[in-house]
């Protein structure tokens, strides 16, 4: 097997990530880093582990350049920010091999607490297991593939800005059907969400598939992307969308003020106008908590 990484300026993450693979309980593969001229020491990461070094470029140029490499009869496309368990590599051959898979990905989770994230990597999983037969989809993190399989569909369209991933699986579905692991699975780092915001990468994400659906492939740089992560100008929990639902939970807290104060002229704040309108405010500020909650992190 082949092991094949795109990276840029991944000095950060890209240790967790060669950690786990020197632990692989399977050991027949070679790693592969297609590394498109980064400049904190990623390099230098590589050579330290001894893995293979080639040059890269956007995602897409990274892995052909990488699969152009590799001795491998599988590779396992992965990204910097992932983390297979130690038993990953035998668990998922042995699979594909006994059920004659070319062609797989498997099911991720967050490496967070934070519920929204795990609601969000739910529904991303759903989502890729039940479109398996219909419109496969697999993000790059986590695609596995046999070599003449890439090979015979040309690998990753290297003219397309975003979703090359799931435009290559859909390529070779045709030849070999997509199939989700289920002997293994992988953690990946959700600092894309934090960096965007939850709620304004979902809609990117809708945005390019959209996209797809009514006007094709996409060519064109329809949405911010940046491959690496520079993190000056991270999000974090403050969600551009979160903040506007909390400034409109003020304005219906002060809307609801007022209304109390026309009921108390009105009806003389009877007993259950009272306990209605203080329902109303304990609702309220139970939304406004959870919110706020979600911005402090």
């Amino acid at each position: 097997a082949s092991v094949i990484i795109p990276t840029l300026n991944e000095s950060k993450l890209l240790p967790g990530l060669l950690d786990r693979l020197d632990r692989q309980t399977f050991r027949d593969f070679e790693v592969i880093v297609a590394d498109a001229g980064s400049t904190d020491g990623t390099q230098t990461i590589c050579r330290a582990h001894g893995v293979i070094l080639a040059e890269g470029g956007m995602p897409a140029v990274g892995r052909n350049r990488g699969a152009a490499v590799a001795r491998g009869e599988r590779l396992f496309f992965f990204d910097a920010d992932v983390l297979p368990p130690p038993d990953f590599l035998q668990n998922a051959l042995n699979e594909m091999t006994s059920k004659d898979m070319r062609l797989a990905t498997c099911w991720f989770e967050p490496d967070s607490d934070n519920s929204i994230d795990k609601l969000l990597f739910e529904l991303a999983n759903q989502f890729v297991r039940l479109s398996l037969n219909s419109d496969p989809h697999a993000g790059g993190f986590a695609i596995f593939v046999d070599r003449d399989l890439f090979q015979r569909v040309g690998g990753f369209d290297e003219t397309l800005r975003l979703a090359e991933d799931h435009d290559f699986v859909k390529r070779a579905a045709e030849h070999a059907p997509l199939h989700m692991l289920e002997s293994t699975q992988i953690r990946m780092s959700v600092r894309r969400l934090e960096k965007d915001g939850r709620f304004s990468y979902t809609a990117k994400c809708l945005q390019v598939e959209l996209h797809r659906l009514f006007k094709g492939e996409v060519t064109d740089d329809i949405v911010d992307y940046e491959f690496g992560y520079d993190q000056s100008g991270k999000a974090g929990g403050s969600d551009e969308a979160l903040k506007r639902l909390l400034i409109r939970l003020d304005e219906w807290r002060q809307e609801h003020k007022e209304m109390l104060r026309r009921l108390s002229k009105e009806v003389k704040t009877s007993p259950e106008v009272r306990h209605g309108m203080a329902k109303l405010r304990e609702k309220f500020d139970a939304l406004k908590d959870a919110v706020h909650t979600h911005l402090s992190r």
